[in-house]
Parts: structure tokens; sequence; C-alpha cells
């Protein structure tokens, strides 16, 4: 332990006694001991141990002073006040200030290892302080030991002292110019100032010794007929004088008025203090929020125009200082010091119940940070004034300053535009939304600029960089914890609390997305695009604000990966493994500190880039030039003539690797609303810093959410349910159900009772599918009378239900349901059509016929005409039968068979769940049309729906017998059938021919095939 510093070897030791003193083991071989040493140095190297918090150390001593008080411990209550904050306010040694945190842990150590303080007897002992030793020793004479020091031909002369009466007091009065010039005076001047001395009465300590400071050791300027400072009669140094003059002589008009002389180092030192954000001065003014500059004020080398037209042009940059400075203090409460955005979640504000959000407290951070080091700038140079080494002058501190200046410009015309400009009633969204829009299209237009505008660029990016932090934290929160924290509902998506997450609209209606736009009559409109309504909001009719522009890229993904990490969150899932999910969340870093890790990587590769000297110099200038000849070719195809963009544009894509590829080639064409074309360095940055760590946490987030639903909550089988009975793929089952109907209307029974129905679907489906019998029910619902009429519609009365449990509700919701009913319907209808005409025999006629034949000869006639009849019933039939077949074959193979194959590959491939949604909904969507039940296409589907009722009336008719039916009937039921046959044959083949339902050609075929010309 040689190495071993005095402290270690001292902590060892004690460590050591520690150890004994607990344990008990005396032994320090014994192999308890060591493992206890080794646990406690551990503890004293490697652990952290959290700040001192005050608030809760002075709530212990307000506790037990109140507690004191309530046993009536009056004395002991006053003297634990007294003694703890004349504790706190007391200097501690390697400590600066009162109240620190050394205080607070040292009361706070005491308060833990008191034991009762309520029932300890104390009485306060008086102290006594001590007096502090008076140094006697000569200093002067011990630093000065080795000098030898020139004391003037009177070496005997006693120094001065400030107790030396008046009238011995005659000296010259100590006076000083600011501007630090060697004043050329003459002895007119000596001698009036030897006229004016003053006396020298002030001893440091007493109450009016500041005073007698301020206006004897600097020339009070600021006062009314202050006296004029000495200056050189050198001509440069009395320009103004000369300039009076000579309007003097010039104009007779000419009035010489009353002015205020200063220095140039005063006004330099006022113009410091205007810009660190000093209100009071005397040059400057402050006046209904605007710097203006007091026009007596004039300095006797410059003229007063010159003067004023310098000061006026620093005052434009002081005014900006203060309205920024204005706006830090009343977004920090007056703070001197604002904290970080990310210790809390609100600071102080004017308003204690309205504190500003979060978005604006980092702007105010960021602008912060940048006026310290700004003000720290013009601290440097007010120390170099007072320390007067060298001539300091008003242009020269102006030059210095160019770039700060140049700056604040750039940052009071994003204050100006992002916040000063927006209604006080606008709300946070909107605000916060707009503020960081301002910022990153000021980066774009400065940017564009090229090299002349980097400190620009640098300056907004770190703004930037600082005012995003609050969205990024909760766009983090979100996508990593499923938990949306917004309580001043500053972000662009905020959550409806009236829907809970177990709720079948949750992924429909949980979320707000807001974006506003400018409307045709200036009213600013707040549009809700999650949920598709919208509310007006009016405005005052200023600029445009939008939604923020840097996260439109990847916005959905951030919505999709936050909704999909909230219902992860509540699903049974979220409940494994939780303390592999902490360890996972305590190595996680923040979206914000990835995205900086990134950018700074980024700019590191940028730097360490030129290690390959002058070749790559050259290859980027040949490149330039290359670029350019191709961009002019380009630009002249469009009729732009001009050298200048050309080389911008070469520069712009030179950075692209694979640009040179893209546009030499002969078919490029320039998509001019392509995000590409108009792509800067920041954009760049974003793309590459930003959005793949968003797009890699919605890839993780929703794969992992459609692996829960499709193996923990068999979504895919309940989507393989729906088409089983609702598209009637499991056709054995269903047939069972729809046959028993079929009978009883064919026997002419009633088989609208719900009981009925129910008992034969749940036998049909308990028999294959018992999982499912209850899940599904029937209902029966009203209908018009005046659609009774038609025998085909009576099975619109039926309505389909089937029980989905959550979350599986998301995706086939009750809208999905009713389109599935409607399919259902008019598959039960066709169903039904082909039923009853498979139900016909030709055997029906057989005893007509065998009654025919032993009939006498003079019924021969008639029994031709009953032939033809039977003939004619039966050509019909099979022609009903073909138009049936036809339209079942196209809907059962063509379009729900193909159409549920597409559908079954696209589900495998959906990413998340609004692609699935949108998967479900389209497919959907696609079979309702293809079966021709859209609105557009009714008068399609009234022509099916009349022939299909004429199959059911043939039906009733031949099975009726012989006898029930006309000759009339059967011209009647052949005619209406052309008709439609004729009507939808025309209709289909002029679809197919212009190409729009190219799905229809196969029933327009065989519609055609079976059509008779007549």
């Amino acid at each position: 332990m040689a190495h071993w510093t005095t402290f270690e070897k001292e902590t060892e030791r004690e460590t050591k006694r520690l150890v004994a003193c607990i344990s008990g083991v005396e032994d320090e071989e014994d192999q308890n001991f060591q493992l206890a040493l080794k646990f406690a140095w551990s503890n004293f190297r490697f652990h952290r141990f959290l700040d001192v918090d005050s608030h809760k150390v002075q709530r212990s001593i307000s506790g037990i002073y109140e507690k004191l008080m309530v046993h009536s411990d009056v004395v002991k209550a006053e003297s634990w006040t007294k003694l703890t904050e004349e504790f706190l306010n007391s200097p501690l040694p390697n400590t600066d200030g009162v109240k620190s945190d050394a205080h607070y842990s040292l009361v706070s150590l005491l308060l833990f290892l008191s034991e009762s303080p309520l029932h300890t007897n104390f009485t306060e002992r008086p102290r006594i302080k001590e007096a502090e030793a008076k140094d006697d020793f000569d200093w002067a004479k011990y630093l000065r030991e080795d000098e030898d020091i020139d004391d003037g031909p009177y070496p005997d002369t006693p120094e001065w002292s400030e107790e030396e009466s008046e009238d011995e007091d005659s000296q010259q009065p100590i006076s000083r110019v600011d501007s630090g010039i060697q004043l050329d005076r003459t002895p007119q001047e000596d001698q009036d100032n030897n006229n004016k001395t003053v006396p020298v009465t002030w001893t440091v300590g007493e109450p009016g010794a500041r005073v007698w400071l301020e206006q004897n050791v600097v020339t009070p300027y600021w006062v009314t007929h202050a006296p004029r400072f000495p200056h050189s009669l050198h001509l440069h140094s009395n320009l103004l004088n000369v300039w009076d003059q000579h309007l003097y002589n010039t104009d007779p008009l000419y009035l010489p008025e009353e002015k205020a002389f200063v220095t140039e180092t005063q006004v330099i030192r006022e113009t410091l203090w205007l810009l660190s954000g000093v209100k009071k001065h005397f040059i400057f003014q402050h006046h209904d929020g605007k710097v203006i500059v007091r026009n007596n004020v004039v300095v006797t080398h410059l003229t007063s125009n010159c003067l004023r037209s310098v000061l006026e042009h620093i005052a434009v940059y002081g005014q900006a200082v203060f309205r920024l400075q204005k706006f830090i203090d009343e977004v920090t409460g007056y703070s001197s010091e604002p904290c970080p955005p990310s210790s809390g979640s609100s600071h102080g504000s004017k308003k204690a119940s309205e504190p500003p959000f979060r978005t604006y407290q980092a702007f105010v951070w960021a602008l912060n940070k940048y006026f310290t080091s700004f003000k720290e700038e013009l601290t440097t140079i007010e120390r170099e004034i007072i320390c007067n080494d060298e001539t300091v002058t008003l242009s020269a501190v102006l030059e210095r300053l160019h770039p700060h200046l140049v700056q604040i410009k750039v940052l009071h015309k994003v204050f100006c535009t992002g916040v000063a400009e927006v209604p006080h009633e606008t709300p946070n969204v909107v605000r916060a939304s707009h503020l960081l829009n301002t910022l990153y299209k000021a980066i774009i237009e400065y940017d564009s600029v090229g090299e002349a505008s980097e400190q620009a660029v640098a300056l907004l990016f770190s703004l930037w960089t600082e005012t995003v932090r609050p969205y990024l934290e909760i766009v983090d929160e979100w996508i990593f914890y499923g938990h949306l924290f917004d309580p001043a509902k500053e972000f662009i998506i905020q959550r409806n609390k009236d829907v809970p997450v177990n709720h079948r609209d949750f992924w429909y209606a949980t979320y707000t997305l807001y974006s506003v736009s400018e409307t045709a009559d200036g009213q600013e409109k707040l549009s809700d695009a999650a949920s598709g309504s919208s509310g007006g909001d009016p405005g005052s009719g200023s600029k445009q604000l939008t939604m923020v522009s840097f996260l439109k890229p990847v916005l959905k993904q951030i919505i999709m990966a936050g909704k999909s990490m909230q219902l992860l969150k509540n699903l049974d899932r979220t409940e494994r493994e939780p303390t592999e999910k902490s360890c996972r969340d305590a190595e996680r870093k923040s979206l914000y500190a990835l995205f900086l890790e990134s950018v700074q990587s980024r700019l590191c590769s940028q730097e360490d880039s030129p290690a390959e000297g002058v070749t790559e110099q050259q290859a980027t200038r040949r490149s330039l030039i290359k670029m350019q000849s191709i961009i002019k070719q380009h630009l002249q195809i469009e009729d732009v003539h001009d050298p200048l963009l050309a080389i911008n544009f070469a520069r712009l894509y030179l950075e692209q690797s694979d640009f040179h590829e893209r546009f030499s080639g002969g078919d490029f064409i320039v998509d001019r609303s392509s995000q590409a074309v108009t792509c800067q360095t920041f954009e760049l940055t974003l793309r590459s810093c930003l959005y793949p760590h968003i797009q890699r946490r919605y890839i993780e987030c929703c794969g992992n959410l459609m692996q829960t639903l499709k193996k923990d909550y068999k979504l895919l089988e309940y989507l393989q349910a729906m088409r089983n009975y609702f598209l009637l793929e499991a056709g054995d089952t269903m047939y069972d159900f729809y046959t028993s109907i079929f009978e009883k209307a064919q026997e002419k029974e009633c088989w609208q009772q719900l009981s009925f129905l129910n008992v034969q679907l749940q036998e049909a489906v308990g028999q294959r599918h018992p999982e499912d019998s209850s899940r599904l029910s029937i209902f029966l619902e009203n209908m018009d009378p005046a659609r009774k009429k038609h025998p085909v519609n009576n099975l619109e009365v039926l309505t389909l239900c089937y029980k989905v449990p959550w979350p599986v509700d998301i995706v086939i919701s009750s809208e999905c349901q009713k389109i599935y009913n409607q399919v259902f319907l008019l598959l039960l209808q066709i169903k039904w059509a082909k039923y009853s005409l498979d139900k016909l025999r030709f055997s029906d006629f057989e005893d007509v016929s065998k009654k025919q034949e032993g009939a006498a000869c003079e019924e021969v006639k008639v029994k031709d005409s009953r032939n033809q009849q039977i003939h004619r019933m039966c050509l019909l039939r099979v022609k009903l039968m073909h138009f049936v077949n036809s339209l079942h074959n196209y809907i059962m193979t063509r379009i729900l068979h193909s159409t549920g194959l597409e559908f079954q590959h696209q589900v495998q491939e959906a990413k998340d769940l609004d692609q699935l949604i949108k998967i479900h909904y389209r497919y959907l969507a696609t079979i309702h049309d293809r079966c021709l039940l859209r609105e557009k296409v009714s008068f399609v589907k009234e022509a099916i729906m009349k022939v299909l009722n004429l199959v059911l009336i043939f039906s009733d008719r031949w099975q009726a017998g012989f006898g029930a039916w006309k000759i009339e009937s059967i011209d009647k039921m052949e005619s209406d059938f052309k008709n439609c046959h004729m009507f939808l044959v025309t209709i289909l083949n002029k679809a197919v021919c212009r190409g729009s339902f190219p799905h229809l050609e196969s029933l327009a075929l065989s519609l055609m095939a079976g059509f008779e010309q007549c």
C-alpha cells in the first residue's frame, strides 16, 4: 500500500474500525471480516448518493419547531429556530455562499443521527466569539525586502492620511477620465483646476463614503449641468466645437443647444451595459418598450449627427437584447439563473396558475446559455477598458462584437416570428409547433445561403436542438413506455382521456392530431386529423402557422409506435418478465441522447474527412465542375440561364453519392414535389440522426404488437371465422343452417322466429366448430312492408352477429360486421334461388302426362298445348338455372375466393396494426363493390334481384302443379327474364369494354353465352 495516499490509508483504518464495531469480529483475517470490509469499501468508492433536498430539510426543521411549540417548549423552539438559521447563514470553509448544499447536508446528517429531539433536555449555552487577532506583521516591508525603493527627494515626508484637517488639505482633487487617454492640459486649465479643488472628507466605512465616491471619482455626466471634463486642445479632439462654430458662422438662425458631454469610454461602457441587459442608462433611454438615444449627448471628437447614427445603430441591437431578456425573465419568473428544462416540468411564471410550457422553457434555456457567453465577452471587454493597457475605441468594440450582433439579429428575428407575433390566447400546441417550425425554416433558409451564414446556422441549430428537447422527450416517453405525458398540451398529438385503452374505439378515437393551417378568410383552423373531426378556432389573422415540419416524415411511425406501445402495455404480455424489462430500461438511452450522439458522430466524421489532403480537394473540384455542366444543361431545358444557380445546385448535391448516376441519365425527370430535390444539410442531418431511431422503435413496437395479436389473441383465426360464417366459406356448416330456412319457406311455414333461427344456427355450428357456437347469434330486424311484396326480400330481416373479443374488435369492428352482413344476405338470396331451382324435378309432370294418355281424341289439341307449356316451363327453368349458377360461381370463386387469397397474403405482410386495419377495410370494400352492392351500381343489383325474385315465383308455380298457372303467366315470366337478362348483358359488356371493371368479364361472358337473340 505504498502507493496509497494518506486519505486512503486513514479511510482504510477507519473502515476496519467500523466493521469491527458493527459486526463484533475483531480478527481481520477472518473471512466474514474481509467480506464486510470489501462491501464497505465498494459502497465508499462506487456508490453515489443523491444530493440533499433543501426543501425536505426545511420542512423537517419547521416540523420540529411546530412539535416543540405544541409541547409548550417555547424556549427550546426559539433556540432551535435561531441556531438553525444562524448556521444556515454562516459561511463554511471551502464553500461559497450561504444556505448551500453543504449546509443542508450537515443539518440532514444531524437530523438522521438524532433520536428524539422532543424528549432531549437542552439549555442553550452562551457562546463568546473569539476576537480576531490583529495582524501586526509588516507585509509591505516583507514583500519589498529585495527591492531598491526610491523614496524621492523627501524620504522623511509622512504618508498621506485621511484624518488630516481640511485647512491642511489643499492639494489637487482626485479626478479621473474614463477614456484612459493621457490628458494634454494647458496651463490655463491647470489654473482653473487649482481654483476648483474639492477637499477629501470621507473615510472608508462611513455611511456617505459610497456617495462621495460616486460624486468625485467618476465625473457625474448623467446629472443636469454636469461639469465639463478636461480634454486636449488638439484639432481632432475638438471636432464638435469646430463644427458648431461652422454652423454658427454659416447659419444665422442656428441656436446652440445645451449638451451633455461624455467621453468615448463612457459611451463604450454604456453600450456594453445596454447589450448586457441593464435597463437604466443615461445615453440610452427605454420608452414604451423601445430603446432611444438621448438627443443632447455629445463627444468632443465627433459631430452630433455622426455620434447619433452610431448610437441608433447600437440601440437597435439593445432593443433586441431587451426584448429577448424580457421574454427570458417572463418565462423564468424573473430568475437570474434558469434551470435546465429537463429538471422540472414547469418553472415560475408571472401567472402561478398558468406556468409556461416546456417548449418555451427549453427555448429560453437555450437563449440564456447564449446570453451567458455573450455577457462573458462583454465583461472581458469592460475589464480591458478598466485595465487601460491599450486604447479601446467604440469602432473597435463594435467590430469585435460584430459576429455577436449578427447572431442577436438572427435570434431577434426568430423570436419575433416564432413567439412575439403569436397571440397570447393561442393554444399551446399552436405556439410550440409554430416556434419549432420557425426555427426549422430559419435553419433551412440560412443553410441555403452557403458558407456566408455558417455561424448563423450553427447558432440556430444549437438553439433548435435545445428547443426540440421537450418534444423528443414526449415522443420518447410515448413510443418506449406507451405514456403520452403532455400536461401543458403543447404536443401536436394529444390523448383523449374519455376513451379507455380496452375500448373497441381505442385505435380511432384515443389520440388527436392537431394541424394548423390558414383559411381563406384569414382565420386559423385547428383540424383533428386523427379522429376525422374538425373545429374552427378563430385567430387574429397572423402569418401562417403550420404543423411541426421536422416530424412530418416520421409522424405516422410515431403515432403507430405510440399507440402500439400503449396497447401492448395493457395486454397480458406486458406483465411478463418485469425484472428483465426494468434492467433494459435502466440501460436504455433516451431518444434525445441518441439524437445528440448521432449528430456528434456525424459532425466528427465530417471534421475528420480532410485526412486525404490535396487529392480529395482536387477530386471535389473536378466533381463540382462536372456537376455544374450537367445541371446547366438541365436548367437550359427549363429556359433558365443562370450560371450561379447551376454552381449552387452542384454544391448542394455534391455530397450525394448516387447523384451523378441519377441526374446524368437521359430519362431522369426532376420531381419538384419531392423532398429530395430541396434537401438541405439540416434535413440530411435529421434523416441520418433522428429518423432512424424512430423508425427502429416503430418496427420493434408494431412487430411485437402484431406478433402478440396473431399468436396470443388468435387474430388470424377470428378473421377466418368471419369468412367462414359470413362469406359461407364453411359450406357444410352454413348449408345445414340456411337449408332449414329454405325448407320452411318452401313449405309456406313461418321461419321468422328468433328461437328457431338460433337453434338451427347453434346446431349447425356446434357440430363442426363448437368453439364458435357461443359467439354466433342471429337477430331479426324490422323491414319496410312495401318490400315484403317480393319474396326474395324476406331474407333482409336476418342479421348475423359474431362476438369478437378485445383487442381483436379493433380490427373486426361493428362497421365491418355490417359490410359482412350485406354480403351474407346477398349470398343467402342467391343460395335461396339456387336451392329453389335445384329442388324442382321433371317427374312432377309425369302424372299429368299419364292422365292425358287416357283422354279422348277430341282432347288431343288440348294435350298438345299442355305439352308445349310444360316444355316452355322446362326451358325457362334451364335458363334461370344457368343465370343463377353463373352469378353464384362468379361471386363464390372469382370474387370471394381469389380476393380472400390476396387478403391472407397481405395480412401476413402487414407491419403494423393500422396497416392491417386498412388491409381489412380494403378487402371488405373490394368484395362489397365486386358484389355489386355499391350505391353507384344499385340499378344492376335491382335487375339481379328481379331475376332472383322471378326464380322464387317460378319455383312456387312449378310446385303448385300444371293447373295452377296459365299461359299468360309463362309469357310474362319469359318476357321479364329476357328484359333483365338483356339489360345485364348490355351493361356488363359496356363496363368490360371500358376496362373499368375487369373482374366482371367472366360474369359478362357467362351471361352472354346463355342469352338468346330474339
